[in-house]
């Protein structure tokens, strides 16, 4: 394994957004896995959506084919140096990204998001090269 696949990328591949669904097809081959907390995530997209039991069929699709990564206690403590380090830095973002960052780095796992802005305060967090051509953001995290 190793790419932790963010909540954005997930949501806009299940929307079946061409760019998403090409380049998560590629990176299967080396092993994609999802955070519990990005487990989460799409779950309440799922839960207040338009279409629940839709969304949802797709999601367990999806989940054929990827690692749901648990939250340990190790992950835990990862998570509260980063976000004692952020706040330190007046760098602070949202407990999920921290959460999913600190899974990533547990994992040695490269992370696959639209939301650079957040994860690139994280130092050592290795992110996925933007591919070429704009990735149109889900408007989630």
């Amino acid at each position: 394994m190793k790419y932790l696949v963010d909540t954005d990328w997930i949501a806009a591949y299940l929307k079946g957004r061409q760019p998403f669904l090409q380049v998560l097809t590629q990176l299967a081959a080396d092993g994609l896995a999802v955070s519990l907390m990005t487990y989460g995530e799409i779950y309440e997209g799922i839960y207040f959506g338009t279409d629940p039991k839709a969304q949802e069929t797709g999601f367990q699709r999806f989940l054929r084919v990827v690692t749901v990564l648990p939250l340990n206690r190790l992950i835990m403590r990862r998570f509260a140096r980063l976000r004692g380090q952020l706040r330190q830095t007046g760098q602070l973002i949202g407990d999920p990204d921290v959460l999913i960052a600190a899974t990533a780095l547990h994992y040695d796992l490269t992370l696959v998001t639209n939301n650079r802005r957040h994860f690139e305060r994280i130092h050592g967090l290795k992110l996925l090269p933007a591919p070429s051509g704009r990735l149109v953001s889900s408007g989630q995290s």
